[in-house]
């Protein structure tokens, strides 16, 4: 294999760029549910501009760049008040998500080897809901899962989990709310058990952390959830989502510096110097950092309010909508703008793939099959025209040959037909290692 390539000229670079582009999701017309939280052009424009002021900066480096170093500190003091933190809080801010749920296990894992010394096989106990990045941080840590079911409002099952727990658990957790259908886990519940039996309890609010505590002071009936609620030693909340922060940036808060200081790492034996890193990444990209500051900063909290009326008007006109078309129902009872919904009498796929003929995208979920939806200001306009296609598509799919299934209605059907998760899983890491096979133009 050669490795030399040929340079291109700046205008067919980015001409190049803009064509393969055209094929990409349409999230500015809130034709998308999902991977982009877009809240106004005005936003965007922001963040783009406070990104680039800092693109070359590296986190990794608080002494080269004090200013980012302020930046997280602040956003992190924010993240924390907002999240029923106190002044002992303490967080550290990740590249996403899973990088934040990942940390809490690390920690947890070595918190509980200092702590806990006569553990050798760690636990944690997960509801089947809990984000896959648990089961990540499971292979990565060798922290054992071991799972619960959930009830049948889909909330974790507080019974199970009580009974799950054995004298090598570690870590409990519950999710606020989970993605799959947008409810929120009995926290309280949860977190007791953890600490009445002396170990941690995480709350999973990467999707929901900066959207529930407006919807909570503009009214709206949000469980407890957060560092407020006894036992919860840490929380995780991705800026990048409702706070509507240019991507990579999520945070994660625990209840003290003496629980956070397991996340750290630190070598002193390198003759490039001392390294110390706060988190999985070493270099950290400055731009991120910066424009989750200077969105928290430029919306506040009346700006955040604002957005968090809008986001929840829209939903409940769109689940409103769902509701009263016969064949379809909403599960669970979700509490924000992220929802699923599935059908008793129509083939669950074949509406997504109906839907996908006109040009809407929705994510497609398992046990049960569903249908799911992430809203954001940028699906303001489209609630009629949406519901509109959504009870034509079901008269479609109604009135069609189950031997007319292709498409993604096809391909999850054979997944789920699959004798054994084992061979699902075979089919993923395929198609995960066809999609990355070397390309050259």
């Amino acid at each position: 294999m050669s490795w030399s390539f040929n340079g291109m000229p700046r205008n067919e670079v980015l001409g190049k760029m803009s064509k393969l582009r055209s094929d990409d999701a349409d999230w500015r017309s809130g034709r998308t549910f999902s991977l982009v939280y877009f809240a106004e052009e005005e936003i965007l424009s922001l963040i783009k501009e406070a990104y680039t002021m800092f693109f070359s900066e590296n986190g990794l480096s608080p002494m080269a760049f004090p200013s980012l170093q302020h930046f997280e500190a602040e956003i992190l003091s924010m993240t924390a008040a907002m999240l029923g933190g106190r002044p002992e809080s303490a967080g550290t801010m990740t590249s996403c998500g899973t990088e934040s749920i990942l940390m809490a296990v690390k920690t947890i894992r070595d918190w509980a080897g200092a702590e806990r010394p006569h553990i050798k096989e760690p636990e944690m106990v997960l509801p089947i809901s809990a984000h896959p990045a648990f089961e990540k941080a499971a292979h990565y840590f060798h922290v054992k899962p071991i799972h619960i079911p959930l009830r049948d409002d889909l909330r974790a099952d507080v019974d199970a989990a009580e009974s799950a727990v054995t004298d090598n658990t570690i870590l409990m957790v519950g999710s606020a709310p989970g993605y799959p259908h947008g409810v929120i886990d009995p926290i309280p519940e949860l977190a007791a058990i953890a600490k009445e039996r002396g170990f941690c309890f995480h709350t999973d609010s990467c999707l929901g952390g900066f959207l529930l505590p407006w919807l909570k002071r503009l009214g709206y009936q949000i469980p407890p959830f957060d560092l407020s609620v006894p036992g919860v030693t840490s929380i995780s909340a991705d800026v990048h989502k409702y706070g509507f922060a240019a991507k990579g940036a999520s945070t994660v808060i625990y209840c003290d510096e003496n629980l956070r200081k397991y996340q750290f790492f630190a070598y002193t034996d390198w003759p490039g110097g001392l390294y110390g890193s706060p988190s999985m990444a070493g270099t950290r990209p400055g731009g991120a950092i910066a424009a989750a500051w200077a969105v928290m900063k430029y919306l506040g909290e009346e700006g955040y309010l604002k957005l968090a009326k809008k986001i929840m008007n829209i939903s409940d006109g769109l689940k409103d909508g769902i509701r009263s078309i016969p064949e379809l129902k909403i599960l669970g009872d979700p509490v924000m703008s992220v929802f699923s919904f599935t059908s008793d009498s129509l083939n669950i796929y074949a509406l997504g793939d109906a839907m996908e003929a006109r040009k809407w995208h929705l994510d497609r979920q398992q046990l049960p099959p569903s249908l799911h939806m992430m809203i954001t200001p940028a699906h303001e306009s489209i609630v009629e025209p949406f519901l509109d296609d959504l009870r034509a598509a079901c008269r479609e799919v109604a009135s069609s040959s189950a031997d007319g299934i292709s498409g993604m209605a096809a391909l999850y059907g054979m997944i789920g037909a699959l004798p054994e998760r084992g061979m699902a899983k075979d089919f993923i890491n395929e198609f995960l290692n066809d999609s990355l096979k070397l390309k050259n133009d």
